[in-house]
């Protein structure tokens, strides 16, 4: 890490995609607390793990010590 020098200090965006929708915003306004958003896929499966929008890990939602955290499982080949 050493030869990124300054570089390694850079702070970039990290997500953890659960799943994408497409919704309208007429469904969007009707949110309120306790709305549930239906998610198409089934727990335990992989989410993508990507920094700066770019899909470069996947990974496993897990729940530690009432905190949500996600395990990486694996890694992208980047061009």
């Amino acid at each position: 890490m050493e030869e990124l020098g300054n570089l390694a200090r850079v702070p970039l965006e990290i997500n953890a995609v659960l799943d994408e929708q497409v919704m309208t915003i007429a469904e969007i306004l009707e949110w309120k607390p306790g709305s549930l958003i239906r998610m198409n896929r089934s727990a335990g499966e992989n989410i993508q793990i990507r920094v700066g929008g770019v899909w470069v890990a996947d990974g496993d939602v897990l729940a530690i010590d009432d905190k949500i955290c996600v395990r990486l499982t694996g890694f992208r080949d980047l061009p």
